[in-house]
């Protein structure tokens, strides 16, 4: 099957205004993004039926707490313009629908109710139903966490409290399936992140297949869903970026739509890494590619709230890049690599470099969302050099020294989980980026170790 990189999608290809970040490091295949390119069907084609004359077009689930309650409100929505009757089932208590013009909503409230979060994962079983006064026409199940998530200041809060996001960023790649979903090694990564201490993950530079999603849900894992929208550069034609923000809306609504209903989904992004110039200072003029994604993501953040004003939302930001883009949205994220890509092999450095910026202080929790070096596995040296698996890991301990003493660092996901394929380049040994602290094929490293240290105690 051909995988053409064409300027006008999300992800784009190369365009007039460079290569993205990626770009930059002039790989073969040509893409905007650090990842390969696989071709084909990823995952699974299910064909459903339904009943043409009323069946349960969407369920929307919203949970809040009271006191030590939890209320659940279950939104219908039924095909045709349905004007009959439902029920919801939660936890043993029903509540009855009734449909105007195909939508209906019920709340229950859950007395003494198990919230949930990584250390109590607790789903409670959920039914709608349609019914035609005699018998059930439709019905559809489903599991739902109650738990709230906000921003508080500074703060990122889940159920009321405050939480570090300890984690990483991931790839849906394994050797000999790529990215063809492979449950096997989703099972391993689930448990690799409980041995390692982590708490999340985000999932770039695409939504991941349900089944992951289904997983995170069971074993309290917490994700930041992101749609596909890499490698954009707002210094391309407007025509191409009018385009992608109506593909990009899109796959928002498509992935809110599908997640929305994931306690372990906590926070939506919009973009990874988009590029426009950077501001020179507050006295100098915004440049027109900074005006262009100031447009493009604040509708972009809008239409987020619009359809679902229960979960923060973000833009993982590059280094270097536009930092006006970040006060419209909720959380900052930012992915730094002082002491690789800059500072190379200047660790003490690039450690300084991270301080100074990180003195900047948005009034918002920001998460630093990557971080890491190329670490190949079984390379050593003392000193530390880079490339080596000892350099990766004094990268990490100064980065969370730094992080460490400025609380309003509300998460450290570090860059990657595992190595994973790229394209071939003079920057990529072996098509390949060596990133993560376990292999491709799930071995640990040193950095795996000190990880779990830090992050688990042991």
């Amino acid at each position: 099957m051909e995988n053409k990189q064409l300027l006008e999608r999300v992800p784009p290809g190369p365009g007039p205004g460079g290569g993205g970040v990626a770009g930059v490091l002039g790989g073969y295949p040509a893409t905007t993004y650090d990842f390969f390119p696989y071709a084909g069907l990823h995952r699974q084609v299910w064909l459903y039926s339904v009943l043409a004359e009323a069946h349960i077009d969407d369920v929307t689930v919203a949970t809040t707490i009271e006191g030590g309650d939890g209320v659940v409100t279950v939104e219908v929505a039924a095909f045709g313009g349905y004007f009959g009757k439902g029920k919801v089932r939660l936890n043993n208590a029903d509540a009855d629908l009734n449909f105007q013009a195909g939508a209906a909503e019920a709340t229950l409230r859950v007395p003494s109710a198990r919230f949930w979060g990584p250390h109590d994962p607790y789903l409670y079983p959920l039914t709608v139903t349609l019914t035609d006064g005699q018998r059930d026409t439709d019905a559809y199940s489903l599991d739902i966490g109650i738990r709230t998530v906000a921003v508080r200041g500074e703060q990122l809060l889940l159920n009321n409290q405050p939480i570090k996001l300890t984690g990483f960023g991931k790839h849906e790649d394994f050797a000999l399936s790529g990215r063809g979903l492979n449950l096997p090694m989703w099972v391993r990564d689930y448990e690799l992140l409980r041995w390692v201490g982590a708490n999340l993950y985000r999932t770039p530079h695409y939504p991941y297949a349900e089944e992951a999603m289904d997983l995170a849900d069971r074993l309290g894992v917490l994700v930041i869903n992101e749609i596909p929208a890499v490698g954009l550069n707002f210094e391309d034609p407007a025509e191409a970026t009018a385009q992608r923000l109506a593909q990009a809306t899109q796959q928002l609504r498509e992935l809110i739509t599908r997640d929305k209903n994931h306690p372990s989904t906590i926070m939506w992004n919009v973009a990874n890494e988009p590029m426009g110039g950077s501001l020179l200072g507050a006295d100098q003029p915004m440049p027109a590619a900074v005006k262009a994604g100031m447009r493009f993501f604040r509708q972009m953040y809008d239409q987020a709230r619009r359809l679902d004003p229960t979960r923060p939302v973000t833009l993982v930001g590059v280094q270097g890049g536009p930092v006006d883009w970040h006060g419209i949205f909720d959380v900052v994220a930012i992915n730094r690599y002082y002491g690789w890509y800059t500072q190379s092999g200047r660790l003490d450095e690039g450690a300084q470099a991270l301080a100074r910026e990180l003195h900047r202080r948005f009034g918002k929790p920001i998460v630093m969302t990557e971080f890491g070096t190329d670490t190949i596995p079984g390379v050593h040296a003392q000193p530390p050099e880079m490339w080596s698996e000892e350099y990766e890991v004094e990268f990490l301990r100064r980065t969370f020294d730094v992080a460490a003493e400025r609380p309003f660092v509300a998460g450290m996901q570090m860059w990657n989980f595992a190595d994973f394929k790229t394209g071939q380049g003079t920057s990529r040994a072996g098509g390949m980026n060596f990133k993560g602290v376990f292999t491709r094929d799930r071995r640990p490293k040193l950095a795996a170790h000190f990880l779990r240290s830090r992050w688990a105690g042991r």
